[in-house]
């Protein structure tokens, strides 16, 4: 049986009403991404901004325990440091250094006027070839003389000449031969006179003894300068100071009673006053063997394990002689972190080190202080890096940026 016509239109689709339904759901979807994005912007405007904070890194000292047997103050000094002089006395035409400068073995330094030397050496030099010309006429007047003696010779064998005449032309012969021999002594000393005028031309350049930094000019063109003080004052003694800074140690002053606690080798650990942050590995290279009687002192020459260009000869320097060995009484591997990294939280020490890139609270046991460093013995190993300025707002895990230097 067929269906009937009211089944029929209530089984059709009205077209119409889907188009309608469909762009209101396009809309929609639009309407949801845009508010998405939306909040998207308003969080990224409005998220934590990172806390700027400085930093210091944690030094760890050797494995070995050390303990410091005696503490003494001195200077940075140069083993090999020179006022660079000229050999002679003059005047400076030019001065080619300037202070901080580095120079190189054999370098310029500066120049002497030179003119006075430069006429003597031409004066030299002429007076030579004078000489030789000299030398060689009195060679071919010998020529000619030793031609005559052979043709007076054979004159007075066939009895033509007489025996005057033979003698008269040796004699001419032995002179010239004398003369000869004495214009060659002539022309040797004309050399040697050349080679003094030379060298005290070359004195008029002054140059480095050794490679180094420049630390003090001490004299402008137009000076006068003398290997020796001259001049009531007024004559300078050196173009400038040259200093090797791979030649750097410390001097120490340490008293006649505590001299015994020193030895040769020993481990220092040194501490610049403009660097008190900073522990620089030294040892001791000598003791010198005499005492000053009236500051009843011995000197004793420390050596730095490795140079840094901070390090700069005359600056103040404290020592700490240590014992070198290790002790059963203090095992524990010590970490040195500033004074200013300890902070106080629900009655514990810790401090804030900074992981990648976000700060952490970490709680650590302390064993007392070295200077102006904290030792901590548990919590914290050597090159991690914490927060010694700006820690006031910090919270576990807040993102941080450490300033720079």
């Amino acid at each position: 049986m067929p269906p009937d016509q009211q089944t029929l239109n209530e089984l059709r689709i009205d077209r119409a009403q889907t188009p309608r339904r469909a762009g209101w759901a396009v809309w929609l979807a639009v309407a949801v991404v845009l508010a998405l994005a939306g909040g998207g912007f308003l969080w990224w405007q409005q998220r934590p901004q990172p806390v700027v904070v400085r930093t210091a890194a944690v030094q760890e000292p050797s494995a070995r325990s050390e303990k410091t047997l005696l503490n003494a103050s001195g200077y940075v000094t140069a083993r090999r440091e020179a006022t660079v002089s000229s050999k002679v006395t003059g005047k400076v035409a030019e001065v080619l250094i300037e202070e901080g400068m580095r120079v190189e073995a054999g370098q310029v330094l500066a120049r002497l006027d030179g003119s006075n030397v430069e006429r003597s050496l031409a004066l030299a030099k002429a007076q030579g070839e004078a000489a030789r010309k000299a030398l060689a006429e009195t060679e071919a007047n010998l020529e000619q003389a030793e031609r005559e003696l052979r043709r007076v010779t054979q004159l007075a064998a066939a009895r033509i000449a007489s025996q005057a005449d033979l003698e008269r032309a040796e004699t001419e012969v032995k002179s010239l031969k004398a003369r000869l021999e004495r214009q060659r002594a002539e022309v040797a000393v004309a050399g040697q006179e050349v080679a003094l005028w030379e060298q005290q031309l070359d004195d008029t350049i002054i140059r480095a003894p050794f490679a180094g930094i420049v630390t003090a000019k001490n004299a402008q063109p137009g000076e006068m300068i003398s290997p020796v003080s001259a001049g009531g004052g007024f004559t300078r003694t050196g173009i400038g100071t040259i200093v090797d800074m791979s030649s750097l140690e410390i001097e120490v002053d340490v008293s006649e009673s505590y001299i015994n606690r020193v030895q040769p080798g020993q481990p220092v650990e040194a501490v610049l006053d403009s660097y008190p942050e900073w522990r620089i590995p030294a040892k001791v290279i000598a003791i010198i063997p005499t005492a000053d009687r009236q500051k009843a002192t011995v000197k004793v020459r420390v050596g730095f394990d490795q140079l840094d260009p901070r390090i700069l000869p005359q600056m103040s320097v404290k020592v700490a002689f240590q014992s070198g060995g290790g002790s059963a009484a203090e095992p524990e591997r010590q970490a040195a972190v500033p004074r200013a990294a300890l902070r106080q939280h629900e009655g514990r020490e810790v401090v804030w080190v900074v992981r990648e890139g976000r700060a952490e609270r970490r709680a650590v046991t302390t064993a007392g202080t070295r200077g102006e460093a904290v030792m901590v013995t548990a919590g914290l190993s050597g090159g991690e890096r914490v927060v010694i300025e700006g820690a006031e707002g910090l919270r576990e895990g807040t993102r941080v940026v450490e300033a720079k230097r």
